[in-house]
């Protein structure tokens, strides 16, 4: 899997990985308790259960971080991974948009909604950053 990508489209990969990285970071520290806002409400309620998934997802999220700024020889395959985690991911939004929870400064309805539109955002980012949108089009053909 290999696919060309431009200066522009370095810089985007970079800052996702570093923004990837950081939102990891908080996982594990100073926005754990945020984080545990966005656990889907159909997963079981038990506090150690929840703070797993905010640590491991936050683990998760350190690596593809770091795999989007280091593993450049492996670029179109961790942008499609990527892309994947925020499919998976989407459920906590969406719970956390129909049950009301407030966190990250979404403290009202519109505002939750209006998140959920950044998603498909993330993911053409992740894609498109790492070359992999250009592959799979071209993989179709």
């Amino acid at each position: 899997m290999k696919a060309e990508t431009n200066w522009i489209q370095t810089i985007f990969r970079i800052i996702l990985g570093a923004f990837m990285a950081l939102a990891g970071i908080g996982h594990l520290t100073f926005q754990r308790e945020e984080f545990l806002a966005q656990v889907p409400r159909w997963l079981p309620s038990d506090p150690a259960f929840m703070d797993f998934v905010v640590l491991s997802s936050g683990v998760v999220e350190i690596s593809l971080g770091l795999a989007m700024i280091f593993l450049t020889k492996h670029k179109v395959k961790v942008g499609i991974i990527l892309a994947i985690f925020y499919v998976l991911i989407f459920p906590g939004n969406i719970s956390q948009y129909t049950n009301g929870i407030d966190a990250f400064g979404l403290d009202t309805d519109q505002k939750r909604l209006i998140r959920l539109f950044f998603q498909p955002v993330l993911i053409l980012w992740a894609l498109w950053s790492t070359g992999a949108l250009k592959y799979l089009l071209n993989k179709k053909k």
